[in-house]
């Protein structure tokens, strides 16, 4: 209880740190609603994200609410986790790194009854933070050029309620109603000759989505999942302030003033996951996911929206001896990722890759651990014309595992 205590207070230090750092920042989300972020409870940022047919049982898994009707009776499960991302930005000119520190998620999961179990989860679900100084473009119909600032900040959170029920021995379904709400500013200053114009914009989303989820036991080593995202639309609105100046004065047009802006679709989403387990020694999983985002028929002013496909591979080993010797009930992971991106700018898709290591630490003789995973990646490429984006990320989450209802034996 003790060794579980020090690591509470230290991880909470690091997670309290976490929330005056400044989001994930990335060029790229300046299109849509942000950068969308992965799943980060449990082993799952170790393998890959992959972990759609994994049930809930020593870990909370959110990628499919069926796996919560896995989880075992008088089990409670709390999970919070943060991240370090150190990135860098190249083009043909300029290369460019930032390092941001940041809250991950909270999420805690119960049974309800033995064959039903509920979990809550509070986590980002994209970040807007990007950066343009000084850009020269030209005016149109015209032989002059004006000179362009641009600054981003923001982002949407997800608040999701999950239910998983078991129908049979081998076979459950789930439901997650996920809440999305937050906001985003976009700051731009015009820079011609002497006058300088400026629109500052705060845009408010909220909207409510639905995913559904089944898992299979086909036997003891294998199980089948599959997930559904319904279609959606996230309503926006904005607050907008538009003033001009010049070495003589300065004119407010707008203060303030609130209106409506286009909403934004979100496609249907589905995907398919296998979980395979060898010997009780390695457990392999593999997802394959697709959203439909091209039907949404909504572009953006720098690119346009297409279908995205997502491939994650994961592997997990641990010894067969649950107590023991304390390096023999460590479990160690690995994975790769492949997502083709929902952008497409200049005919160019943003391609990200990446591969991750980890290790699962237990604590004290429960299914409490401390995940710690490291991953790197690459998005886009510049011999495409876009900007390349590396990145290594550092995630650590701890996932506490107590025993309720339990009728002492010895007074």
């Amino acid at each position: 209880m003790k060794t579980t205590l020090l690591f509470l207070s230290l991880f909470f230090c690091v997670i309290s740190t976490s929330f005056s750092q400044s989001i994930s920042s990335s060029p790229y989300s300046i299109y849509g609603l942000g950068t969308l972020y992965d799943a980060d409870l449990g082993t799952i940022p170790s393998i890959g994200g992959s972990g759609i047919a994994l049930p809930s049982t020593q870990f909370i898994n959110n990628l499919n609410p069926a796996s919560l009707a896995f989880m075992y009776h008088n089990h409670f499960l709390f999970d919070v986790g943060g991240k370090s991302i150190f990135s860098t930005y190249q083009n043909s000119d300029k290369k460019e790194s930032r390092n941001n520190i940041q809250f991950s998620h909270i999420a805690f999961a119960f049974p309800i009854t033995s064959k039903s179990a509920f979990s809550a989860t509070l986590k980002p679900y994209s970040s807007t933070a990007y950066k343009i100084s000084n850009l020269t473009l030209p005016i149109l119909n015209s032989v002059e050029n004006y000179n362009l600032s641009v600054t981003g900040t923001g982002g949407l959170n997800n608040f999701d309620l999950s239910y998983g029920y078991l129908v049979s021995k081998k076979l459950a379904l789930g439901l997650t109603t996920s809440l999305l709400f937050g906001n985003a500013t976009d700051n731009r200053s015009y820079t011609i000759a002497n006058a300088v114009s400026y629109i500052n914009k705060k845009t408010n989303y909220n909207g409510v989505r639905a995913t559904l989820g089944a898992q299979f036991q086909a036997d003891s080593t294998l199980t089948i999942g599959i997930i559904a995202k319904t279609p959606t639309r996230i309503n926006a609105s904005k607050i907008q302030t538009v003033a001009s100046t010049n070495s003589s004065s300065t004119i407010t047009l707008e203060s303030d003033l609130a209106s409506n802006v286009d909403d934004f679709y979100m496609p249907l989403e589905a995907g398919i996951g296998f979980s395979k387990a060898f010997k009780n020694k390695l457990n392999v999983t593999l997802d394959y996911e697709r959203g439909f985002w091209q039907s949404t028929k909504q572009s953006d002013i720098y690119g346009s929206f297409v279908d995205r496909d997502k491939i994650s591979l994961g592997f997990t080993y641990k010894r067969p001896k649950l107590f023991g010797s304390y390096f023999n009930r460590i479990q160690y992971a690995a994975g790769l990722n492949y997502d083709t991106g929902y952008l497409e700018v200049d005919s160019h898709r943003v391609i990200n890759k990446s591969f991750s290591v980890g290790v699962s630490l237990p604590i004290d003789n429960t299914f409490s651990a401390l995940n710690i995973s490291y991953s790197y990646g690459q998005k886009a490429k510049i011999s495409d014309g876009l900007i390349k984006e590396n990145y290594h990320k550092i995630s650590i989450n701890l996932c506490l595992d107590g025993i309720w209802f339990v009728k002492r034996k010895f007074e």
